[in-house]
């Protein structure tokens, strides 16, 4: 495992529970993992160890009426959702229930897996992770596909000011506390005028000691305000761009939008393109899926 620790920035280790089967993109996001030696990722899951893993992630095999049973013990709550997707709603409790495999990290992270990633560090580096205790990639929200937090236990536990916090994880249906409810004790007033808005985060202490910005990892915001989804995404030498941002350099793609309007039905074959494109340091992707790359 590649120590994070002696590198000289905050060591970071993601903690994703997943259960299922892994996606057809899956060699992609590990070879974004891979563009990231130091930092990690531990999985808790049930589909097997797949192919072409990057020495910083380590996967836990376990199943997923286990690991409920492992989250019910931790919090004290009848945590049995019969979709795995309700643990979306308990990404803010992972540093909580996995603080045993966070020791010594710095920061701990929840996120996605419908996410590639560039170079995280040059977008969150050491001086940036300075200056606060959580780091989102949204303006006024909580990122469910990727949030940093200092592992802390102020920060590990900052889940339980999320009003009915039992009530509302061992509820079976699908709450996205992650980006709701957990994201309103950060920000506050979010539709408020921008002005109005940071002068009352002045007076929240846990909006003074988190960053939301966006990261653009989703939509990109024109000049004149509209949000759109890029046509297409470039990987080149590590860096990640897209269409519509031209040479700025991205820290992560989340696919969301192509993944539930486009790709759903399609072949995955044709979805992912050539075996070893996932490998290779140059491919573009589009609505249409992986391809190699054409300047």
């Amino acid at each position: 495992m590649v120590s994070t620790k002696m590198t000289g920035s905050p060591s970071i280790r993601f903690v994703i529970p997943y259960f299922g089967c892994w996606p057809f993109w899956m060699d992609f996001f590990l070879a974004g993992c891979a563009r990231n030696p130091d930092i990690e990722w531990l999985f808790f899951t049930d589909c097997g160890i797949p192919q072409n893993v990057p020495d910083n992630v380590t996967f836990i095999e376990i199943s997923y009426s286990d690991y409920c049973a492992l989250v019910s013990e931790r919090l004290g709550i009848d945590f049995s959702p019969a979709n795995p997707y309700k643990l979306c709603d308990i990404k803010p409790a992972f540093g909580y229930i996995h603080a045993e495999h966070l020791d010594g990290y710095d920061f701990w992270a929840f996120g996605d897996i419908d996410v590639v990633y560039g170079k995280l560090r040059n977008y969150f580096t050491a001086e940036r992770l300075a200056t606060k205790d959580l780091f989102a990639t949204h303006a006024r929200r909580i990122s469910g596909h990727l949030c940093l937090l200092r592992n802390t236990l102020t920060m590990r536990e900052a889940f339980r000011l999320i009003p009915r916090w039992q009530e509302r994880f061992a509820d079976q249906a699908h709450q996205a506390l992650d980006e709701g409810a957990f994201s309103r004790i950060f920000v506050r007033h979010k539709n408020w005028p921008e002005p109005l808005r940071r002068f009352a985060a002045r007076f929240n202490r846990w909006a003074q000691c988190s960053e939301f910005v966006e990261s653009y990892s989703t939509f990109s915001i024109l000049p004149d305000g509209r949000r759109v989804v890029p046509q297409r995404w470039f990987l080149q030498n590590g860096r990640l761009t897209n269409s519509e941002l031209g040479n700025t350099e991205l820290p992560y793609l989340h696919f969301l939008v192509w993944k539930n309007q486009y790709w759903k039905g399609v072949s995955h074959e044709s979805l992912r393109g050539h075996d070893l494109l996932a490998q290779k340091n140059a491919w573009q992707v589009d609505e249409t899926g992986w391809s190699e790359y054409s300047a």
